[in-house]
């Protein structure tokens, strides 16, 4: 419920993007943002647990099917999709779904939602932590490499912006955290809403640039239909063909959930970040999230009603 909370929240802050969006000159909120993502990127250093990541290490054949499946198996999926967009490479939504496809696990669902299944918990633990600390360094590059010679692209400037407010933070608190770790994690709840606040704000930010340019009004809604088919299928391949290939290298049950609920899940938090990171306050940041909240929704609800019915194997 405090997931569906969150995913009412954002759907808030766009209507209000919508039908407010002078509201973004009021505050400074490109600098409330920037200072937010640093923060979101050291807390999250901080919380990193050394014992979790230990007792994970061990089961590598499922890492490496993880972390395949988030960062080469999802982008080529959607670099397949290329021909279904008229505009190819220019086309917004398909640079959109690009995107989601090169980002990050989830953290904090994907290991709530195996401890739901009763799969295995260390290894998830471990693959969600990896997979963010992979992504930094993913994301960035999938996308140099895809439109890395647009005239809107320019590497170098990510690069740095990269280095200051997500690879430093990040180090500082990694550096920390044998001295405030425990903090973090005791305090666990209330970081993770500084988290979400910041998200909505980046929301709210972008949603009001897309729709004072009036970008998102010329999508027709043929093509949020299209988007929205091509993010359910993109689901239930990657899901299900995680549950074949872990039958075919002989994954016991709890693997094979670690596998398959940390292997389709997209984290909805890195793709805000990532989107200012990468295009600044361009107008299309907000059409870029859309595939993302799609896919955000999609799979809290899907693994959610998965883990249930695996859930129950136990007890059946």
């Amino acid at each position: 419920m405090k997931s569906h909370g969150f995913i009412v929240a954002i759907f808030l802050a766009i209507g209000i993007a919508y039908f407010f969006p002078q509201g973004i000159d009021l505050l400074p909120l490109k600098t409330i943002t920037d200072i937010g993502i640093g923060l979101i990127f050291f807390f999250y250093g901080l919380k990193l647990s050394p014992a979790e990541f230990r007792a994970g290490v061990i089961n590598y054949k499922v890492h490496i099917v993880i972390h395949v499946t988030t960062f080469i198996v999802f982008p080529l999926l959607c670099l397949l999709c290329l021909p279904l967009f008229e505009d190819g490479l220019k086309s917004d939504l398909w640079i959109a779904l690009f995107f989601l496809g090169t980002l990050p696990s989830t953290v904090s669902s994907s290991v709530v939602m195996v401890a739901l299944a009763k799969g295995n918990l260390p290894t998830a633990i471990f693959n969600a932590s990896l997979s963010g600390l992979i992504g930094i360094v993913a994301t960035p590059l999938w996308i140099g490499f895809i439109l890395g010679k647009s005239a809107d692209f320019d590497f170098i400037v990510v690069l740095q912006k990269l280095c200051l407010q997500i690879i430093l933070p990040l180090a500082l608190g990694l550096f920390l955290q044998r001295y405030f770790g425990h903090f973090a994690r005791k305090y666990g709840k209330q970081l993770s809403l500084f988290d979400k606040t910041t998200i909505i704000l980046i929301i709210y930010s972008s949603f009001s640039n897309s729709f004072t340019s009036d970008l998102i009004a010329s999508v027709e809604l043929d093509e949020l239909l299209k988007m929205a088919v091509i993010v359910l299928i993109l689901f239930f391949a990657v899901f299900f063909g995680l549950a074949y290939f872990s039958k075919i290298i002989g994954f016991n049950t709890e693997d094979k959930i670690a596998a398959q609920f940390c292997g389709t899940k997209k984290s909805l938090v890195h793709g805000s970040v990532m989107v200012r990171v990468l295009f600044g306050n361009a107008a299309s940041s907000g059409l870029l999230l859309l595939p993302i909240m799609l896919y955000h929704s999609t799979q809290l609800i899907l693994v959610a009603w998965y883990a249930e019915k695996y859930r129950k194997r136990q007890i059946d």
